[in-house]
């Protein structure tokens, strides 16, 4: 028990310091748990031999996480994946299998070992780059996407592949029967009483695989809200992350006896329940153990590095990892090209997906049990995708510097030429934006509409509202789309840099007009206010006043006392902000700067003896 304990400090230990340095330095959180798996593995050796077995508890990270992907995605998004999951992920998986096999086939190795090398290699790292994608909001990108359908299929295609990887050993032909079923060796019996499919002909363990995989869709349509809410009645927190992680080692102990991928089943169960009302509450339950498990995974593949391995042939093995990456990043590239990505998408779809993935891991570890690779092979091949998984988070830092470069993804498409122009422009039109130009259209005053995202103004155009792609921070499109005629400008951009540039420009060029400007918190409010908006708008405040105001006519307030001082508080509140803005130092925390807290102090007692005096007038009236 102690030196469990000890083992876990020191795993803990390394990634909570290991992490916030890479993050400090830019490396990204995956670089940190790499490096810290490295340094108490090789470098100092604070862990050894139970790094291989704590890596298999490790990988259940990864079926968390495809389940909480699963989660985010309606099965109808998965079903419009179906062309990219069958045509982009399935030509990446057969190409690079195909060359990798084919040139180690070139170079002397057998034609079984070449095509075990070839499906080891096909694999990318579905930990690393959806980790790392998440952490870079790229998911939502065209490059997200298409790496999250090649990954997905890859994690498919995992299964046909441990299925042949007993026909290419040099001992298992023999463990076929006549009619078809595998029969496993004596000595391995122990190991598989658990499955479901053992000894059963082809047809009899298909059967049964489907079987599975409608019993978990069943469950997830039928048995999750009645079993959700038998847990409700307990009323404890606790149940519900128990119950959580129940739903996931459950499904993943059903896909392992019938012999297909936990990460697979996993993600159909988050597909089904996608809709469900409990769906935030499951993911916020398995988050934290998602990430943590991640963490040790990637710490793990560190620690398990084979250093003296390394060290008597580092050449051939450095060699080898970056010929590997080579080679896919040209199929990749090739792929990206046919599919259409475009511009930096296409880069980040190269690279992100370049190395080989922790499944290799799996299919080498099979493959030496099988016989279809020698250990020296073997061993030489885990290197191989150790190094190329740990060269990865190198690889996204090239292609932020290459996406700097490159400038807007959009750049490539042609933005529309601005054929109208009105003394009102838009610049952004989420969700926010949306309503603005709604009530100012029906209003009777005509507006320019800007936005640098295609998808919504395509958008628009379908609902006929006549909307311009372009990006509003470029002096061009902005003054193409009448700036210098405007009377007002509305900005709601998404990105708060880009709102206070534009603020910033719109302000030296055109003192006279009046900006309208959307802030995400008080923060971003100051900012906008330095930059020279005339009216500055919180995200959430209106909304937040209005919910006020229901919770006081509810408490028994008459609706006019509950509108008089929402109003007096909303009076108060931007007097204080316009005064608080003056204090603010963007150098300095908020909690650090003495006068901006001394001010605020102030300030909330004037609006509390404020809204008391409101409250107090109409009962005086009444009297």
């Amino acid at each position: 028990m102690e030196n469990f304990l000890a083992q876990a400090a020191i795993y803990l230990a390394a990634g909570v310091v290991a992490v916030p340095i890479a993050a400090r330095l830019g490396l990204g959180s995956v670089l940190g748990y790499l490096l810290a798996g490295i340094a108490i593995g090789p470098l100092l050796g604070l862990v050894g031999a139970e790094t291989h077995d704590l890596q298999h508890f490790a990988e259940f990270g990864v079926v968390m996480m495809l389940f909480l992907i699963g989660l985010e995605l309606d099965p109808r998004a998965v079903w419009d994946m179906r062309h990219r999951l069958l045509g982009l992920g399935g030509a990446q998986v057969m190409l690079t299998w195909a060359v990798i096999a084919g040139l180690a086939y070139l170079f002397g190795q057998t034609l079984w070992v070449a095509i075990t090398l070839g499906m080891v290699f096909a694999l990318s790292s579905t930990a690393i780059v959806l980790q790392t994608l998440s952490e870079k909001n790229l998911m939502a990108t065209p490059g997200g996407r298409a790496s999250f359908s090649v990954l997905l299929t890859q994690d498919i295609a995992v299964i046909p592949m441990l299925a042949l990887l007993p026909l290419l050993g040099t001992t298992t032909l023999a463990n076929i029967a006549p009619d078809g079923s595998i029969q496993r060796a004596v000595e391995d019996e122990a190991h598989h009483t658990m499955s479901l499919v053992e000894g059963l002909p082809g047809w009899g363990a298909s059967l049964v695989t489907i079987a599975a995989i409608g019993l978990v869709v069943f469950l997830g349509v039928f048995a999750m809200r009645p079993a959700f809410r038998f847990v409700h009645m307990a009323r404890l927190r606790e149940l519900y992350t128990a119950f959580a992680l129940l739903i996931v080692v459950g499904i993943a102990v059903l896909m392992n006896m019938v012999g297909l991928s936990p990460a697979l089943g996993t993600f159909l169960a988050g597909v089904v329940l996608a809709n469900s009302e409990f769906r935030h509450e499951m993911q916020s339950n398995l988050e934290p153990f998602k990430g943590l498990l991640l963490g040790l995974f990637f710490i793990t593949v560190g620690a398990g590095i084979d250093f003296g391995t390394f060290l008597r042939q580092p050449v051939t093995i450095l060699g080898l990892t970056v010929a590997l990456m080579a080679i896919k990043g040209v199929i990749l590239l090739a792929l990206a090209m046919a599919s259409g990505l475009k511009h930096r998408d296409r880069y980040l779809f190269t690279l992100g997906l370049a190395q080989a993935g922790e499944f290799g891991f799996v299919l080498i570890a099979f493959a030496l049990q099988q016989n279809a690779l020698s250990p020296g092979m073997g061993q030489l091949a885990l290197l191989v995708v150790a190094f190329s998984m740990l060269f990865t988070p190198l690889f996204f830092i090239a292609w932020e510097q290459i996406a700097k470069r490159l400038g807007d993804p959009e750049d490539s498409i042609e933005h529309d030429e601005i054929d109208e122009t009105s003394p009102v422009i838009i610049a952004g039109v989420g969700r926010f934006g949306q309503v603005v130009q709604r009530l100012v259209r029906m209003s009777g005053f005509p507006a320019t509409v800007l936005d640098s995202d295609l998808k919504t103004i395509r958008l628009l155009r379908s609902f006929g509202v006549k909307g311009f792609f372009g990006d509003p921070t470029r002096p061009e499109i902005l003054h193409g789309a009448g700036f210098d005629t405007a009377r007002v400008l509305v900005v709601a951009l998404d990105n708060r840099d880009a709102a206070v540039q534009l603020v910033t420009y719109a302000r030296r060029e055109r003192p006279d007009i009046q900006i309208i400007a959307r802030a995400y918190d008080r923060i971003h409010a100051f900012r906008l206010h330095k930059a020279g908006a005339d009216k500055v708008v919180r995200e959430m405040f209106d909304s937040s006043l209005r919910a006020g105001r229901y919770v006081l006519e509810t408490m028994g307030l008459a609706d006019f006392e509950a509108s008089e001082l929402e109003h007096q508080f909303f009076r108060q509140d931007r007097e204080a902000l316009r005064e608080l803005a003056e204090l603010w130092d963007p150098d300095i925390p908020i909690e650090e700067n003495a006068a901006y807290v001394a001010r605020s102090k102030e300030l909330d007692k004037d609006l509390e003896l404020a809204l008391a005096k409101a409250d107090d007038e109409p009962a005086d009236k009444a009297g």
